[in-house]
């Protein structure tokens, strides 16, 4: 069974060098999931930036859709997991549904439920395979409500989504300002501590 952490936190915060830090410090492989997909200029810069951080000797796997079933087939490696990031994967996702929607300023509700219903189903994976798992993904909500309908559609699934994998991770960090903090075994013993009230 999996150790599955999942890491969270706003832009540029940290996150993925912390992930990659707790990557390393397993001292064994890495497998890196790199979801991004490049689209511009900005993009590929983000993402050369990204490589020059990660030891070259870590095994790199790009899929910017199908998460499910590269975790399947990674499921009987030593190592470790590293997916950056959960947040891509769903912009991925959400557009690559838009695209074959008629509607293209909202996401329906049944595209939110197709999408939440692989996000349990990678988080469930997560938890059941061999190597350790590390995710990593954004706190998007938690600026200002997006003005048009895809992009609150976006930041309701992306939220729903992190809940989801937080209920499923072993541990999960808040990464803010450069300091992870260790969230989930506090937060349970608040909501158990409200519950029996």
């Amino acid at each position: 069974m999996s150790q599955f952490t999942l890491i969270t936190g706003g832009a540029r915060s940290g996150k993925s060098s912390f992930a990659e830090l707790l990557a390393a410090s397993a001292n064994c492989p890495v497998t890196y999931i790199a979801t991004a997909q490049v689209w511009d200029e900005e993009m590929a810069q983000r993402v050369k930036k990204h490589q020059k951080q990660r030891p070259s000797t870590w095994q790199l796997i790009e899929e910017p859709l199908n998460i499910r079933d590269t975790l399947i087939r990674l499921k009987d490696e030593n190592g470790v997991i590293l997916l950056d990031c959960v947040t891509l994967w769903l912009t991925n996702l959400l557009l690559a549904e838009q695209a074959e929607s008629s509607n293209q300023d909202e996401a329906s509700p049944t595209i939110e439920g197709q999408i939440l219903a692989m996000v349990q189903e990678v988080a469930l994976l997560a938890q059941e395979i061999k190597p350790q798992v590390l995710f990593v993904t954004n706190e998007v909500g938690q600026g200002i409500v997006p003005e048009n309908p895809l992009a609150r559609a976006y930041r309701d699934l992306s939220g729903r989504s992190n809940q989801i994998l937080a209920q499923c991770a072993d541990q999960v960090y808040l990464v803010v300002a450069g300091f992870p903090m260790e969230i989930k075994h506090s937060g349970e013993k608040l909501l158990a501590s409200l519950l029996k009230e």
